[in-house]
């Protein structure tokens, strides 16, 4: 059964939320945002068309209060509530509470957030569907004990996560038996601090490996599609600073593997909506990491290759439609790059830089594109995350997109009183031969000269 949304709620802030509520308006649909105190005078309450204040500047208290959130959806009459990336987008609690009240959460169904939220039970299921994982525990590591075992099995260096973790947070290489006890146990404890559970499991870590995720679509009546892949190596501190489609130097069999891969998982948990699938490509072939069930930050890019509106389609899922093309209608096109915008300064080990922006200049020019919260007389809040403006360029192939990216970027004007972005970072990393020639990995910002 299909319902059209008259209203919906954007349980977000900053520059996703106003990406979502540009898609509602386009489709005609009121939109309403909720905000912090802290966020009364951000651009997304600006845009949308009712906005509500559900509570102070800690996230805990407002964007990751699900009774705020759902007070307010019901307080304005909300049909569905979309959740953007982070806070609660993929939380079952909220979407189960969702579904409890009336509202429409715009995302997978609970069952299937808890099962891929995490990340110990996601990587069994994709083993059971046949995708290769790298050697590692069959579920979580719950002694020192266990732990000093299947270290020995698996060998160095070795990566401890967070079950429940999300985001490059509660992750901890270990590259010698000596380190591993005491890096197992600050792991724990950094993740019951940050997500309210201490289960961690463990996998070999690949030194020199690409990260490139596959993004999937599916809709409620049987269809899974894919729409390529996305290369994201380039990170500092398990975090993306750039992102780009497709994945330069990849061979189309390998990348064709990985589409398949992905469609397969989906299909085997019976995921509905937009997700994204991430994989390690490395000397042995492929293996997978985790699933996000949710939009992604880097989308924009998947968008401009394909020519498709990733947040449409989140939202036409969820009334019950049915996708309205076919695998062999996504046919992508020429190159699309991201780099996300921090305020962070490089130089102090990305130290977060919030301050007030009295000058806020974005890009222009033909296939650039900027998703951002920012304008001059904002300030930049520290209580959130440091992303300020996601800058996307497309041209016809590669080179083309980044001397386009570089423009863009030298084109960004940016200033205000102990404001820093990576502006400059980026722009040299887009100049550095081995990201010109396609052979960086996750391992390339750490050992730059």
């Amino acid at each position: 059964m299909t319902v059209g949304f008259d209203t919906i709620l954007i349980a977000n802030r900053g520059e996703i939320a106003l990406r979502v509520i540009r898609t509602c308006k386009e489709m005609g649909i009121r939109t309403v945002a909720v905000h912090s105190t802290v966020d009364k005078d951000s651009a997304h309450v600006r845009a949308a068309d009712t906005a509500v204040q559900i509570g102070p500047g800690m996230p805990r208290k407002s964007y990751l209060s699900a009774p705020a959130v759902i007070e307010a959806a019901l307080r304005t009459e909300a049909d569905a509530i979309h959740p953007g990336y982070g806070f609660l987008s993929e939380d079952p609690d909220f979407a189960e509470i969702c579904a409890d009240n009336g509202l429409v959460f715009i995302g997978p169904r609970p069952e299937v957030l808890s099962r891929l939220g995490d990340k110990a039970v996601a990587r069994a299921l994709m083993t059971d569907a046949g995708l290769p994982v790298l050697p590692g525990s069959p579920g979580t590591v719950d002694s020192a004990a266990e732990a000093t075992d299947l270290a020995g099995r698996i060998g160095y260096p070795l990566i401890i996560k967070a079950a429940a973790g999300g985001g490059g947070r509660g992750m901890t290489v270990v590259r010698r038996q000596s380190e591993l006890l005491p890096a197992y146990r600050q792991t724990r404890a950094t993740a019951q601090a940050v997500f309210g559970d201490n289960r961690v499991y463990m996998e070999r870590f690949c030194d020199s490996a690409r990260h490139i995720e596959v993004q999937v679509l599916a809709d409620g009546h049987g269809t899974v599609l894919h729409l390529g892949e996305r290369d994201c190596s380039v990170q500092r501190r398990h975090q993306k600073l750039i992102e780009e489609s497709p994945g330069p130097g990849l061979h189309k069999e390998l990348t064709a593997a990985m589409a398949r891969a992905a469609v397969r998982g989906a299909r085997a948990v019976g995921y509905t909506g937009a997700g994204t699938f991430e994989f390690l490509v490395h000397d042995e072939g492929f293996s997978f990491m985790e699933m996000n069930c949710r939009i992604q930050v880097e989308h924009p890019v998947t968008e401009a290759v394909f020519g498709v509106d990733l947040v449409r389609e989140q939202i036409r899922v969820a009334e019950g439609e049915a996708i309205g093309f076919k695998q062999e209608d996504l046919v992508p096109r020429g190159t699309a790059v991201e780099c996300r915008v921090n305020a962070e300064d490089p130089a102090r080990n990305f130290a977060p830089c919030p301050g007030t922006l009295e000058e806020f200049v974005p890009p222009g020019g033909p296939f650039v594109r900027v998703d951002t919260h920012g304008y001059p007389g904002w300030r930049v809040p520290s209580q959130y995350d440091s992303l300020l403006a996601k800058v996307i360029t497309w041209a016809p192939d590669r080179d083309h997109a980044l001397d386009r990216m570089d423009r863009a970027l030298a084109e960004f004007r940016i200033a205000g009183p102990g404001v820093h972005t990576t502006i400059p970072l980026l722009r040299e990393v887009i100049a550095e031969p081995a990201f010109r020639d396609g052979k960086h990995d996750t391992s390339f910002l750490d050992t730059r000269p």
